[in-house]
């Protein structure tokens, strides 16, 4: 018995309206491409061999890149209609095409993979994603494209090709590649070209072949002004100023690059009298003339002549200033680089390399007040940008202050950390007799992989000798030479000689000091002398003092700890004859004083509010003179009463 299947009503709706989907799709496929722009001048040619028509910059098409807004969607649009029409493979569509990718920084790829789909690209197309790559601080993979995607395609340079490929290698420093490429500048006949030749020179004095470079400069007779002022930059920075200054006289014209070349070098050199006269010499300055002479002078701490220079420039930038503020760091008058700083913000605004010498002069002078205005001033100003230099210096500053709570504050916010960092924060731990926190900081310092260095272990022996951790500091001062090869240098003989003594371990000291392997300085006999004094033992010091006047017959300080010391013991006769051997060698001991600082950097309530404060103070130094006045009286009658008897 056979089955016949009937379908029902909904299956032939469902079938018919399938027929239609389909139908409807077959007309949709026979119309025309969708555009983005009409124009009927640029119809699809009807036969295949028929060439495309020569594109022009006010096609349609071209408009459209040009004002593109730089998204992926719009961009991938406009690709497509290239693709469809067969545009694409124009050179004018192409170029504008990758133009546009080369024009965001996330597109290089892209413009890359472009490249690949092009059957005849020309040199254009190569140097604008070349140049992508080098404005990304990536000239590997600028020189890579070269390689794996212009040559091997066997794309024609042209004379912007080679200076590209040259600063390449100079960016990276790879003489061997240098040399390749101007081995295809040859090949392809652009050693005559003067862009070419320029850039060749700066290559090979960036590379150390400055006898290369000058080849490349004799190799034609015609050079612009750019040549010359290349050939000269290499010789002054490959240290040859004689030869720079020989082909400075045979410039036929110079302008300020030249003059400014030769002066840097005299300055690099420290030839400041020729610099001199060749800056006196000059017919029109420029501020980076003027902040070279300055710094120059700042180079030999000649700091008279610097100021000199620095009030007579007609203009000054953040440069001018940062010199000026450098030299009193360095010449370590941080009193005047504050008094500079003041000056500077009411001219010009500060950068970082400003603030870095504004904290090592806080951090000097324990102006715990001015330091918090500098970190208020870096958290409220957008242009600062903290980097590990300003950062430690601004940590170093807290701890010096002794706000190691601010100090570790601002350690835990740093990305990245040198060594230098982690030395501050172990010196401000171990200064202010937090020894176990200092020794946790070198722990902490081992296991994230920071190389401790010799000031490491200075700051680490240092902590333990003002807290007397005598057995912690033998075993870091062994660490310092099994573990990490660092030979110790007097400095941590120094600090070495510093913890015995306050243990009262002299003879340990001593024997420690004798077997060095170089000659001990008066800072470790002077520790040693100190040690003397301060557990009363007289015959050592008497030893160690004869050793330093020794070394130093002019430092009063040994004469004085021995004095000191005779005095405790009641020696009054050795205490004569000492000040008689300073009196017959004319060394007189200098007044010493205190350095109070009131008056805080801020705001004038705060003056206002401490009025007190300074009644206070004034009372307390009032005090503190009577005692002192009483003291000396009281000395000298009994200095009398003696002599009298």
């Amino acid at each position: 018995m056979g089955v016949r299947f009937r379908p029902s009503n909904s299956a032939v709706r469902i079938s018919s309206l399938s027929l239609e989907k389909f139908l409807k799709s077959r007309r949709n496929l026979a119309r025309a491409s969708p555009k983005l722009w009409s124009d009927h001048a640029h119809e699809p040619p009807e036969e295949e061999d028929r060439p495309l028509p020569v594109l022009k910059l006010s096609h349609p098409i071209l408009r459209t890149l040009e004002s593109c807004s730089g998204s992926m969607k719009e961009f991938n649009q406009i690709h497509t209609q290239l693709l469809v029409s067969g545009l694409l493979q124009q050179p004018l569509a192409a170029g504008r095409a990758v133009k546009t990718l080369c024009s965001s920084p996330d597109s290089g790829q892209h413009a890359v993979l472009l490249f690949g789909g092009l059957e005849e690209p020309d040199a254009f197309i190569c140097n604008t994603i070349m140049r992508h790559f080098v404005n990304l601080n990536d000239p590997c993979t600028a020189l890579g494209f070269y390689y794996q995607h212009m040559v091997h395609k066997c794309v024609p340079p042209n004379h912007y090709t080679f200076p590209l490929l040259v600063k390449v290698c100079s960016e990276i420093g790879s003489i061997r590649e240098g040399e390749k490429i101007h081995a295809r500048v040859l090949k392809f006949g652009f050693e005559l070209d003067l862009f070419v030749r320029n850039s060749l020179i700066h290559m090979y004095s960036v590379c150390g072949k400055i006898g290369d470079a000058r080849a490349v400069f004799d190799v034609c007779s015609i050079s612009d002004l750019v040549t010359w002022n290349s050939m000269i930059d290499g010789y002054v920075k490959n240290g040859e100023i004689r030869a720079a200054r020989e082909l400075f006289e045979e410039m036929p014209e110079r302008d300020l690059f030249s003059w400014n070349s030769m002066i840097f070098g005299y300055v690099g050199n420290g030839d400041m009298r020729a610099a001199e006269a060749l800056f006196n010499k000059m017919p029109f300055r420029d501020i980076v003339s003027w902040n070279s002479m300055i710094d120059g002078y700042v180079q030999i701490c000649n700091v008279k002549v610097a100021c000199e220079l620095f009030n007579l420039m007609p203009y000054r930038n953040v440069v001018s200033w940062n010199i000026m503020l450098a030299l009193y760091v360095r010449i370590k008058d941080y009193d005047a680089c504050l008094f500079m700083f003041d000056r500077m913000i009411r001219e010009t605004l500060p950068n970082e390399a400003t603030l870095v010498s504004v904290l090592t002069a806080c951090a000097h002078l324990g102006r715990f007040d001015m330091g918090k205005w500098v970190h208020s001033y870096i958290k409220n100003n957008r242009v600062i940008e903290p980097d590990v230099l300003l950062s430690t210096a601004l940590l170093t500053m807290y701890a010096k202050c002794g706000a190691m709570d601010l100090a570790r504050d601002v350690f835990d916010k740093m990305p990245n950390r040198s060594v230098v960092s982690w030395n501050s924060m172990i010196m401000g731990y171990g200064m202010h007799g937090q020894a176990d926190k200092a020794l946790e900081m070198f722990l902490d310092m081992e296991k994230r992989g920071a190389m401790p260095n010799d000031a490491t272990f200075v700051s680490v022996l240092s902590a333990c000798a003002h807290s007397g951790m005598v057995l912690e500091g033998w075993w870091y001062f062994a660490l310092m030479r099994r573990v990490y090869k660092i030979e110790p240098k007097v400095e941590h003989y120094g600090c070495m000689v510093d913890l015995l003594g306050r243990a009262g371990l002299m003879k340990d000291s001593e024997e420690l000091i004798r077997k060095m392997p170089m000659e001990g300085g008066t800072a470790l006999w002077g520790a040693l002398l100190s040690a003397c004094r301060t557990h009363s033992n007289s015959e050592l010091a008497e030893i160690v003092a004869k050793r330093l006047i020794e070394l130093d017959p002019k430092d009063i300080g040994a004469y004085l700890l021995l004095s000191n010391i005779y005095a405790a013991e009641g020696k009054w006769d050795h205490v004569e004859i000492v000040r008689q051997m300073m009196k017959g060698r004319g060394l007189t001991k200098k007044t010493g004083f205190s350095q109070v600082h009131i008056e805080e950097f801020g705001t004038r309530s705060f003056v206002e509010n401490s009025i007190h404060r300074k009644s206070m103070m004034y009372s307390i130094l009032s005090d503190m003179a009577a005692h002192i006045k009483l003291s000396c009286r009281d000395y000298e009658v009994e200095n009398l009463t003696v002599s009298c008897s």
